[in-house]
């Protein structure tokens, strides 16, 4: 009897689509800029967001070196299909390690009282925006109660995958709220488990999606969503407290984000203005340098550094802005039609740079008014001569979890149908706005640039 822990890969389908549905209904009840973050207390899913450390990936491929071994070079492919086809029914045991569960019930703990510090001890790969977005949930969580923890056998040895049934109890909300969520969880040398977020290895990330694909998980994930949906149906007060409170941890995330920032640049502002050395006499003018920059794609321009914020308008590939600052947060400060505007830094180059004096401040202020006049006749001119993206580049990108291919860039778009992961689609345009254009059964499709690579 083959190993199951050598499988790498399996077709299933249902999944993404379910997923997809959720997000849509959110879509369609409160307004919301994609992508939409759903609150990791609330939102139902078995999408496993699970990266492997090296040892685990170098057991891992070991174990499939060992399969190619022992059925010679030219039959190795045949025979890691067989493997994959042989793998049985993984069992879902529920509380059944000692280790798993304390880890869990103090994760959760330490969610629910912000505690940022402890949560690093479990898991080291928490970014700075994660962190500041957990400290705020936990403004508006008096408990996580009711934990059942769901697992089965990770791909190697001392490894889990760990599937956390909770309820939460708002301090602003009466009833308990359900929610599941995913880990990947593996022990140290020491026996110690923890919530692994390294490097990820492709191998065991098949291998997670693989398992959660298998029938008592998708049974565990209905139930759990349709007691979810159920109780939304049942509740317009819930509707209307989870939009506006996913809202409002938006909208404290990029305030506390753009106060560091500005904070960081003072203090290095202020050093510098301490280590400046005295201009020498006689001197009439100081050099700067003004930076143009280049809208590489379609992308919105906004009126703060935040997803949030209302949008001034659309930049057109090609265009050409001053750039006034460019933010840590990922954002870009500039001119934009005679008003300071913000484009996330990504979608960005640099196109030109230019030393100016304080002496020639009004015709560089002439020369931005200028440019910022003719902006709207540029994006009109690049509208009427840019050739319409209709034929595929023929680049493919593949389904890296079952999603809707739709009519339009929108999640409330007619479905043209569902491409299921491992499937491969022709790119037409990848968009700024999170969707990738692509032939989809000789129709033109969209599908979320998420669900593809």
């Amino acid at each position: 009897m083959s190993d199951p822990r050598r499988r790498t890969s399996l077709n299933g389908g249902g999944i993404g689509d379910r997923i997809e549905d959720i997000k849509e209904w959110v879509s369609d009840h409160a307004k919301i800029v994609m992508p939409i973050v759903l609150l990791v207390c609330v939102l139902i899913t078995v999408l496993v967001a699970v990266n492997a450390n090296k040892k685990a990936a170098e057991e891992v491929e070991a174990q499939i070196a060992g399969i190619e071994g022992e059925n010679g070079a030219e039959s190795a492919p045949e025979a890691a299909l067989e493997t994959a086809e042989e793998l049985p029914e993984l069992e879902l045991e529920l509380n059944a390690y000692p280790g798993v569960n304390t880890l869990m019930n103090d994760y959760y703990a330490a969610m629910a009282a912000g505690d940022v510090e402890t949560i690093e001890s479990m898991n080291a790969y928490v970014d700075d925006r994660e962190k500041i977005r957990i400290q705020e949930m936990s403004k508006y969580v008096d408990s996580y109660q009711e934990l059942d923890v769901y697992t089965k056998l990770g791909p190697v040895e001392g490894s889990y995958l760990v599937y956390v049934y909770s309820k939460v109890k708002f301090t602003e909300y009466d009833k308990l709220v359900p929610g599941m969520k995913a880990f990947y969880v593996c022990t140290d040398e020491n026996g110690n488990c923890y919530i692994n977020g390294g490097e990820t290895n492709s191998v065991v990330t098949n291998y997670i999606r693989d398992i959660s694909l298998q029938d008592d998980m998708v049974d565990l994930n209905n139930k759990a969503v349709a007691e979810y949906n159920e109780l939304l149906e049942s509740d317009d007060e819930l509707k209307a407290f989870l939009a506006d409170l996913s809202n409002r941890i938006d909208i404290s995330v990029g305030e506390i984000l753009a106060k560091e920032e500005e904070e960081a640049r003072a203090a290095e502002e202020a050093q510098a203005a301490a280590e400046e050395t005295p201009a020498e006499e006689g001197e009439e003018a100081q050099s700067n340098t003004v930076k143009k920059v280049r809208a590489t794609d379609v992308v919105n321009v906004r009126s703060s550094d935040s997803e949030t914020a209302d949008k001034l308008g659309k930049a057109q590939i090609g265009d050409e802005f001053t750039l006034l600052e460019e933010r840590g947060n990922g954002w870009s400060k500039i001119s934009f039609e005679g008003q300071d505007a913000f484009i996330k830094t990504e979608f960005l180059e640099v196109a030109s740079e230019e030393a100016v004096t304080e002496d020639n401040s009004t015709a560089q202020a002439e020369a931005e008014a200028a440019a910022t006049d003719n902006q709207t006749e540029t994006a009109q001119n690049q509208e009427e001569t840019a050739p319409v993206a209709t034929d595929s580049t023929g680049e493919t990108v593949t389904v890296v979890e079952n999603v809707n291919v739709r009519k339009s860039a929108s999640e409330s778009g007619e479905k043209l149908g569902l491409a299921y992961m491992g499937e491969k689609l022709e790119v037409i345009m990848k968009q700024a706005d999170g969707w990738t254009r692509v032939k989809y059964n000789g129709q033109t499709g969209y599908v979320k640039s998420d669900y593809v690579e």
